[in-house]
């Protein structure tokens, strides 16, 4: 089929006539048909099913026909409403072959490139394939099993950009398509095809945050559906839901698994037990247990499971060693590996001033940062060798041997089961945390953003390499200075603050001369004043706030009692900062406002408190608001 009809040019002349805009009707013969649809169709088949022994390696046929195809599908879908019945079965087709020799033998390697050699290109071709799903009318003619062009040109759209989504470099812009998710969602309450529903479920689970998928309350009915495939599939001698083989629902699975809601789904359903039970046949299912661990409901099934607790503290010798470190991370969550563990005391002086905290994806530009910051005298320890062995034992004693953690940032770091612990261990442990921003477009989300805060980032995909190190050498210097002057102070009350981070820019700007009055100030008027005072701290963690908001709370301050402000705001400082309190930074605030509101001509008129976080004690009789 391959070496007789596609790959001859006979084929080539037949889809050089669907490169006409508008098509005459007469071209669709009942050869160019044949050649069109049936021998792609028949092609697709085989390559779908049988891999070995074919003549051609999928790269030369995407060579011989991959370019014509897109651009076949990029010019016709602009008028997809005016498709003929042999144009709509035609583009399908050629659409199917495509796609399988992308994906040939389930891999996912960069045989697109051969067609879109730059990234415009291909953010055109998933336009197109978007203008395909935004059509309506192809819903009507969906079937449960694919018995039609409809069916089977939506199947192959959505598993073309769930392939897409799988690659961060174009997450991003699906992200950009504000209507996308409605379009998804609409397509999966009218289809009743399985795979389709599958396919949408999973694409909306690579692009959006947990934010936005609590907000589309999809998680009931996507869980409950997913489970369902996963569970025939199981039981089935074949292995396969569908045709879906059971390893694709795998793959989609340890993509949820990183997801909050929909760990809370399964925690709810107690579906760990399946996955427990699939874990020897399917090793993906130990790294999918990982991920799960960090929730805490799924923690005590975990826990109460006799099977796996035995499972992960003797594993068979033959095991790889990604198992091993799946095991190991899952113990940790669970606090069995490390109940006993005591953080090393061996002196005050730490082993490191640098721990760099990074998916293996970023190694390259992690290397440049490290050597730049060995030239510069830093003491800095850097995993490049994927550590062997117990690697949450090093993890635990390289963050409490460092004076600080630079967590670099991608869509990489933040489903990276072994990043999430080695943050959280570092937050843990109240290590300073400096966040640095390598992935371009992305911007943190799900655990990695609740941790981080309003911590200030550094952009290294906005500026110049050495531009952006400097700013880092900057950061990392004002840290030192900061740690000088805190002091610890136990914190009692824990204050949720989940606030959008803001990257920090290379230099600061000129200083404005702010407003006589201190309640005219803006936002950067009070930053920088504090920036000019040496209130390093106190610029973060009173960050966003204008002059008003400060003076109200200096009037807290006075007026509740001591001890309790600095318990809450010791909270806020840890969550904010990654620091403890300063109390000389936190005086000497107290006694510059004290001054800049004596030189003030307008006065705060103080009001009845209203405040949120707790019963707290007055000092008088009256509070201000807090805004």
């Amino acid at each position: 089929m391959a070496r007789n009809y596609v790959m001859t040019d006979r084929y080539k002349f037949y889809l050089n006539q669907l490169h006409q805009s508008p098509l005459s009707q007469s071209i669709f013969t009942a050869k160019q048909l044949f050649y069109i649809k049936t021998c792609s169709l028949s092609l697709s088949l085989y390559l779908f099913v049988k891999t070995q022994d074919f003549p051609y390696t999928p790269e030369e046929l995407i060579q011989h026909f991959g370019a014509d195809i897109t651009q076949i599908i990029l010019l016709h879908t602009y008028t997809i409403e005016l498709w003929s019945t042999e144009l709509l079965s035609c583009i399908t087709h050629l659409m199917f072959l495509f796609t399988t020799c992308c994906w040939w033998g389930g891999e996912k390697g960069s045989r697109g490139k051969i067609v879109f050699t730059t990234e415009s290109a291909a953010c055109e071709y998933i336009d197109a394939l978007i203008r395909i799903i935004d059509y309506t009318p192809l819903y009507q003619s969906i079937t449960i099993k694919r018995t039609n062009d409809e069916t089977i040109l939506l199947e192959t759209t959505l598993f073309s950009l769930l392939n897409i989504a799988q690659k961060e470099q174009f997450t991003w812009f699906l992200r950009s398509k504000i209507s996308l998710p409605n379009t998804l969602l609409t397509l999966a309450t009218r289809s009743l095809c399985d795979k389709i529903r599958l396919s949408i479920y999973a694409i909306l689970g690579e692009i959006l945050c947990d934010k936005s998928l609590k907000e589309l309350k999809i998680f009931d009915s996507a869980s409950t559906f997913f489970f369902n495939m996963l569970e025939h599939a199981w039981q089935n001698p074949a292995k396969k839901f569908q045709q879906v083989p059971i390893g694709f629902l795998l793959k989609c699975l340890a993509n949820f698994s990183k997801i909050d809601a929909f760990q809370q789904q399964i925690a709810d359903t107690n579906k760990v037990l399946l996955l427990i039970e699939m874990c020897d046949q399917y090793p993906i299912v130990y790294d999918i247990l990982w991920a799960l661990s960090f929730n805490h409901d799924i923690q005590q099934q975990l826990h109460s499971s006799t099977t796996l607790m035995t499972k992960l503290t003797h594993l068979p010798k033959e095991y790889d060693n990604q198992i091993r470190k799946s095991a190991h991370g899952i113990l940790w969550n669970l606090e069995i590996s490390h109940e006993d563990h005591i953080p090393s005391t061996i002196s005050n002086e730490k082993a490191f001033d640098i721990m760099i905290s990074y998916s293996h994806k970023d190694e390259i530009i992690c290397k440049q940062i490290y050597d730049e910051l060995i030239n510069s005298g830093y003491r800095v320890w850097i995993d490049f060798d994927q550590m062997h062995g117990n690697v949450m034992d090093a993890m635990a004693e390289a963050i409490e041997q460092s004076n600080a953690v630079i967590i670099c940032m991608s869509e990489e770091y933040r489903r990276s089961s072994y990043c999430r612990a080695e943050a959280n261990y570092a937050f843990k442990r109240r290590v300073k945390i400096v966040p640095i921003l390598l992935q371009q477009h992305y911007r943190p989300d799900g655990w990695l953003l609740f941790l981080i805060g309003e911590l200030l980032y550094i952009d290294f995909t906005k500026y110049e390499f050495s531009q952006a190190m400097k700013m880092l050498i900057k950061e990392l210097k004002i840290s030192v200075i900061s740690e000088m002057c805190l002091v610890n102070v136990d914190p009692k009350v824990e204050v949720d603050t989940t606030i959008p981070i803001t990257p920090i820019s290379p230099e600061a700007p000129s200083m404005l001369k702010p407003p006589t009055d201190i309640l005219n100030w803006n936002q950067t008027h009070v930053h920088d004043w504090l920036i000019s005072h040496g209130l390093l701290q106190m610029s973060r963690l009173f960050a966003n706030f204008n002059g008003r908001s400060l003076m109200y709370m200096n009037e807290i301050i006075e007026n509740v009692e001591l001890e309790k402000v600095i318990s809450l705001l010791q909270a806020d400082s840890l969550r904010r900062t990654s620091q403890t309190l300063s109390l000389v930074e936190l005086s000497h605030l107290r006694s510059l406002l004290n001054q800049q509101k004596q030189s003030s001509p307008s006065t705060i008129i103080a009001k009845p408190a209203k405040v949120k976080v707790g019963k707290l004690k007055r000092k008088s009789s009256f509070c201000c608001q807090i805004i």
